[in-house]
């Protein structure tokens, strides 16, 4: 059996100490995010998804490694799991285990050197994260960082296909000109 000890030091040795952590309260930006929240009451695992992908690509753009936590805390024999998935962490809890009690353990294995933001809109656990050295960042604050960077995404896409479009349109020999003028231009600043 393994001793506590080896399994806190492994703990530890998981985070970076130049790294940037986001802990996501799961089932609280589920229930928050208007577009989620309805489509949780239809379809959870499809909800999840959804938030997933929307994270993963948010933690692709700023830097973020993300921590998304889900309460098995419901859940019968649920012993927990920890899966990666396109480099974000999944954590389903424990039996018995909240999402927040998840959190609060975590940050206090990270510490006050690491720069560490929860995502949740629960006031006790925002109070919590802020007296133990982190910076919490409600639903709707989160919500509107991750719609301003697929915005970002959206419209530096558009842009993307234009500039090809215009390419293909122009034809090899009207680029070959271009790139002769841009040369000779060049060759005039020296």
């Amino acid at each position: 059996m393994k001793s506590v000890a080896k399994i806190m030091a492994r703990k530890r040795r998981r985070y970076n100490r130049e790294g940037r952590y986001l802990f996501v309260d799961g089932y609280n930006i589920l229930n928050q995010w208007a577009g989620l929240s309805q489509l949780m009451e239809e379809d959870l695992e499809q909800a999840r998804e959804k938030l997933m992908e929307k994270l993963i690509e948010y933690a692709h753009i700023t830097g973020w490694s993300i921590i998304l936590v889900f309460d098995a805390y419901k859940v019968k024999g649920s012993e927990g799991s920890i899966e990666k998935k396109n480099g974000i962490e999944i954590v389903y809890t424990k039996e018995l285990e909240t999402a927040d009690h998840y959190i609060e353990k975590e940050l206090t294995h990270i510490g006050r050197v690491k720069d560490v933001a929860v995502a949740t809109s629960d006031h006790i656990e925002q109070q919590l994260i802020l007296a133990r050295g982190g910076r919490r960042i409600s639903a709707r604050e989160l919500e509107i960082e991750v719609e301003n960077i697929e915005n970002h995404i959206r419209l530096e896409a558009k842009r993307i296909k234009k500039v090809q479009r215009l390419r293909n349109g122009l034809g090899e020999e009207v680029l070959e000109d271009l790139r002769k003028i841009k040369n000779q231009l060049k060759e005039k600043e020296k």
